[in-house]
C-alpha cells in the first residue's frame, strides 16, 4: 500500500512539472534607463504568473545590490494563446506598473506596457 500512495505521489509531481507553462524560468532584462539591469524568476503565483527581481546589474554587468530584490516585476500575468501573455509589469527606474504584452517566442521574450495611454517597449529579454 506504501509503495502505491508513493508512486501515485511521484506521478503527480511528474505530472506538475510536465504541465510548467513555457513562460516559467529565469529571465534577463534589457538594461534600464539608468543601465541596470536584472534577472526575473517567473513562476506560478494563484492562477496567474509572477516575476521577481532574484539578481540585478550595473552599467558594466556587475552584481549589484538593489533594494528591489525580492519585489515582483511581473504580476497577474496570464497567457492568451500563441506565446501571448498579459498582466502587469513594474518598471524599477520609473517607478510606474504598466498593463504589459509579453510575446514568447522560444527562448526571447518581447515585453511592452501602457499606463494612462503612455507605452513603452520594455525590450527584448533572453531566458538564463
Amino acid at each position: 500500500m506504501k509503495k502505491i500512495i508513493l508512486g501515485m505521489v511521484a506521478a503527480i509531481g511528474m505530472a506538475g512539472a510536465a504541465f510548467a507553462d513555457p513562460l516559467e524560468g529565469t529571465w534577463r532584462t534589457v538594461p534600464d534607463d539608468n543601465g541596470n539591469s536584472g534577472l526575473i524568476q517567473v513562476a506560478p503565483c494563484g492562477l496567474a504568473l509572477c516575476g521577481t527581481l532574484i539578481r540585478s546589474f550595473d552599467t558594466n554587468g556587475d552584481e549589484m545590490s538593489s533594494p528591489n530584490i525580492g519585489r515582483q516585476i511581473i504580476s497577474e500575468t496570464v497567457a492568451r494563446g500563441d506565446g501571448e501573455y498579459r498582466g502587469k509589469v513594474w518598471s524599477p527606474d520609473r517607478d510606474k506598473t504598466y498593463s504589459s504584452r509579453l510575446q514568447l517566442s522560444g527562448d526571447i521574450l518581447s515585453v511592452s506596457g501602457c499606463v494612462l495611454g503612455f507605452c513603452r517597449d520594455g525590450g527584448t529579454w533572453t531566458r538564463q
